[in-house]
């Protein structure tokens, strides 16, 4: 019998009742459960939080059915508390739009009207923050338990709107009239978990909730989303076998396929890596090493802020984003500092940490983030790199691969000609280093391509099956220049006794037309 792979569920009881693979994170469950403290934990979207949150509604719910056979089931064999049937009001604010004013209210009066009709309360005219409390003491008075409250994406009313700081404002108020009852009513409360991309820090649902603990970068939890490679090796052989027949590949290079591309994720500096759970599965749904995670495309917001913000995107791929432990965990939607976004959003992940100064290094977890990334970029800065026009990146590793330096060069000048510009503040070096480096990046996916950005190695290394090419760019400088600078530094040496033909080439750029003026070739 073929394996069923739970690909979009997010529900655990349908997962476990349906006979879907789970990978067993019970025992994460146990420990939250039984510490008893109130828990927030940021993941990147498609992370498992919403089947983590779902486990837990399980747990708390007493279905002792769902759990059999997994490891919660031998931690609470000797308790005799365990499986009893809370009260929970579960806050999922995904599958909803809250670009309107008042869509937020609406869902919290739905949810509400749901678990007033639950605990025969009649519906009042009150505010939504007084119908919340009668709930919780209801529940409590005719259970003898006391409430559990989980929250689902409680960003998504603040995502949604990021683009209108007036309606991001009225949704922060809602949740402060709402959530701050929570904190006076801590003697009805057994259990609160809550979940999201990112942390906006001066959301009241922090500031009333204070005790409020953050797991997000504890080492004790780096693995509860994501899947371990253990996880993986252990749960899923079955398909990673079939993938590697399909693929004609051996299980080992299967691997290293599925660890280059999903793999990568630390979510703290001593944690494990982690893989992608969404695009694991998928890749072995259909049996294809796809882009999965980016289907839905980068948000629209987070291109125009680094496109902005002239953020140097050489930055991604060499080893200079430094961060701080505050700065990975707050994001205020306030600030023009994109690094705890791009981190707790998953474009970028703990590579490095300095312990005496306490500074992390961040850096792309792997190919599917780095290329989908850097693809959902290339619009913004190069408009004309679509396909079909001779333009695009297929076109130019055509030309890379068959040695045809007219056809490289006459793509480098299309990309660069015509571009007008709106931002006076916006710098041809800046748009010039951008282009260059996403262009020949991108160029990577498909050739062995090097971009340096340090005095003293060559600007652009790209090897192919027959052909080795050494790029100097120069801007309001000559080509000659260029070409002088590859052979007085001895780029070529190491490349001696090489049988591949090597190209040594210099390019310039003028900063007045924004054109390709200079390419020079020698070999």
């Amino acid at each position: 019998m073929d394996t069923k792979l739970p690909v979009g569920i997010q529900g655990f009881e349908k997962l476990r009742t349906d006979n879907f693979v789970y990978v067993d994170k019970t025992k994460y469950v146990y420990e939250l459960a039984h510490n008893n403290v109130p828990y927030f934990l940021s993941r990147p979207r498609r992370f498992g939080k919403s089947l983590l949150v779902s486990t837990l509604k399980a747990y708390w719910e007493g279905k002792r059915e769902l759990f059999k056979g997994l490891e919660i089931e031998k931690l609470e064999e000797s308790n005799q508390e365990a499986w009893k049937k809370y009260p929970v009001f579960y806050f999922d604010f995904n599958g909803t739009s809250y670009s309107e004013k008042g869509a937020l209210e609406k869902k919290l009066s739905f949810l509400l009207t749901e678990w007033e009709r639950e605990y025969q309360l009649e519906s009042a005219d009150n505010a939504l923050s007084e119908r919340f409390q009668l709930v919780i003491k209801k529940a409590y008075n005719l259970t003898g338990l006391r409430c559990v409250i989980l929250v689902d994406e409680y960003d998504k009313p603040l995502l949604d709107v990021v683009d209108d700081p007036g309606l991001m404002e009225h949704n922060k108020d809602v949740f402060k009239g709402f959530f701050s009852t929570l904190k006076s009513y801590d003697e009805y409360i057994q259990f609160i978990f809550i979940t999201g991309v990112s942390k906006f820090h001066k959301v009241s649902i922090f500031s009333d909730l204070n005790q409020l603990t953050d797991i997000s970068l504890n080492e004790k939890y780096a693995s509860l989303c994501g899947i371990t490679k253990e996880e993986l090796i252990n749960t899923l052989s079955d398909e990673i076998r079939k993938l590697s027949d399909k693929q004609g590949l051996s299980i080992e290079d299967c691997l290293k396929q599925l660890k280059r591309r999903y793999d990568g994720y630390r979510f703290h500096q001593n944690g494990e890596g982690v893989y992608n759970p969404y695009s694991l599965l998928m890749a072995f749904f259909s049996g294809e090493f796809g882009d999965y995670w980016f289907e839905t495309g980068t948000p629209t917001f987070l291109v125009s802020r680094i496109r902005e913000s002239s953020f140097d995107l050489r930055k991604f791929t060499n080893g200079t984003i430094y961060a701080s432990e505050a700065i990975l965990k707050d994001y205020t939607g306030d600030s023009l500092d994109l690094i705890p976004l791009l981190y707790q959003s998953g474009y970028l992940t703990i590579k490095e940490y300095d312990a005496a100064r306490r500074k992390y290094t961040l850096g792309f977890p792997n190919e599917e983030v780095k290329y989908g990334f850097l693809e959902s970029l290339m619009p913004s800065y190069v408009p004309k790199a679509t396909a079909g026009n001779g333009l695009d990146i297929f076109t130019l590793d055509d030309y890379i691969e068959n040695g045809d330096l007219d056809g490289v060069r006459n793509v480098l000048s299309a990309l660069f000609a015509g571009i007008t510009y709106t931002v006076e503040s916006d710098p041809f070096e800046h748009y010039f280093q951008a282009v260059v480096y996403l262009v020949f990046t991108l160029l990577g996916k498909y050739v062995l391509c090097e971009m340096h950005t340090y005095t003293g190695r060559i600007d652009c290394k790209v090897e192919t099956k027959n052909y080795i090419y050494l790029f100097e760019f120069k801007r309001d400088d000559t080509a000659s220049s260029a070409l002088a600078q590859i052979n007085s530094m001895d780029y070529a040496l190491p490349f001696v006794a090489d049988t591949r033909k090597l190209y040594k080439i210099g390019v310039s750029f003028d900063s007045s037309s924004r054109k390709l003026i200079g390419w020079e070739v020698e070999n």
